[in-house]
């Protein structure tokens, strides 16, 4: 079984030669599958399209065996002689070459080669099965410092240091929520010691005014304080009543940085309490001192600082304070030192 003897006749074919070869080719077939079905080869998978399909099936009621191991084949039909006729004559190069595409003819291999040789393989057609993908080659990166992504959405430029921007862009949004206050007062309650509002006026950022109206404290007016307050009182004849100016004073201010000089007079006129990290009171800015040439630490008027900062006089004669032109004398001495302070407020953030 090991070694094929192959009878090769280059002369014209014999019909009787190639009759017997068929015959022992046949023989040697049937020897093979009963082997193979007692275990001493292994069956061999083989492609329908190559491999001629042979009389592998079980033996009919026709069939005996034999002392040697085969089985004895009853005659065949005479249409398949006639294939067999056919099979005689065509040429012995062509048989032989139909011999030699048979792949039983080989010695089997041991078990364990025969396991691996199946397990290569099966492996060779997996891949094979698979679609061919490219791969790409991989970019080395670049090594460098982490970038940080809140470095992206910042805005380029600028040679000025982080905390000078950051206070440029809170100035740039302040204008819109930035209104300065002035209230005058008049005396009410005993001797008429308690101050009660009687005007106020709100003017935005840029000095236009936003709101003045005169306003009917709810208690009895004892004393009008005209020299200071410039309040008379034909101006109570058609004043707003004290709840209804207050409504609309609290609208106007609500989330507004609030400038004011002694800004919490005019809260307690109002009873009203702004947060103070949105008030900027002109008569506690050590800056604004500094640059009017005062104690940083005095409390300097409104009349003082205008004088020497804005080279303006307020609050001139007897007819009385113009809480207008106070409230816009207050946001112009703040845009002096703006920057500066917010810069301070930045770090020194108050508490309320």
């Amino acid at each position: 079984m090991s070694t094929l003897l192959l009878n090769l006749d280059f002369g014209e074919p014999h019909p009787k030669k190639a009759l017997e070869g068929n015959a022992k080719h046949r023989k040697f077939v049937k020897k093979r599958r009963l082997l193979e079905r007692r275990g001493f080869l292994n069956k061999k998978n083989q492609h329908p399209s190559k491999v001629p399909k042979l009389n592998s099936e079980p033996p009919k009621k026709g069939e005996t065996p034999r002392a040697d191991g085969t089985w004895k084949v009853s005659p065949l039909p005479k249409k398949k002689k006639k294939k067999k006729n056919a099979a005689s004559s065509i040429g012995p190069e062509q048989s032989l070459g139909r011999k030699a595409a048979v792949p039983w003819l080989t010695p089997a291999p041991s078990q364990k080669a025969a396991s691996v040789v199946a397990k290569v393989d099966l492996l060779g057609e997996f891949q094979s099965a698979l679609p061919k993908t490219r791969s790409r080659p991989a970019h080395p990166q670049k090594k460098g410092p982490p970038k940080n992504p809140a470095q992206k959405n910042a805005p380029q430029n600028s040679g000025q240091p982080p905390l000078e921007r950051k206070c440029s862009g809170a100035s740039q949004k302040t204008p819109g929520k930035m209104v300065a206050i002035d209230c005058e007062m008049v005396g009410t309650g005993p001797k008429g010691h308690v101050s009660s509002l009687a005007r106020c006026s709100i003017v935005n950022y840029h000095g236009d005014v936003l709101y003045d109206e005169y306003i009917l404290p709810p208690c009895h007016i004892v004393d009008y304080r005209t020299r200071w307050s410039g309040i008379r009182k034909q101006h109570m004849v058609n004043a707003t009543p004290f709840k209804v100016a207050r409504s609309q004073i609290l609208k106007i201010l609500a989330g507004k940085v609030v400038v004011g000089h002694a800004v919490h007079n005019d809260f307690k006129a109002l009873q009203y309490f702004h947060p103070k990290s949105l008030t900027r009171d002109t008569s506690h800015i050590p800056p604004l001192n500094r640059k009017a040439e005062c104690p940083e630490n005095a409390t300097v008027s409104l009349k003082c600082l205008t004088k020497k900062l804005l080279n303006r006089d307020i609050q001139v004669g007897k007819s009385g304070h113009s809480s207008v032109e106070d409230a816009q004398a207050t946001m112009e001495l703040y845009k002096l030192v703006q920057v500066e302070w917010e810069e301070h407020l930045a770090q020194n953030p108050p508490k309320d």
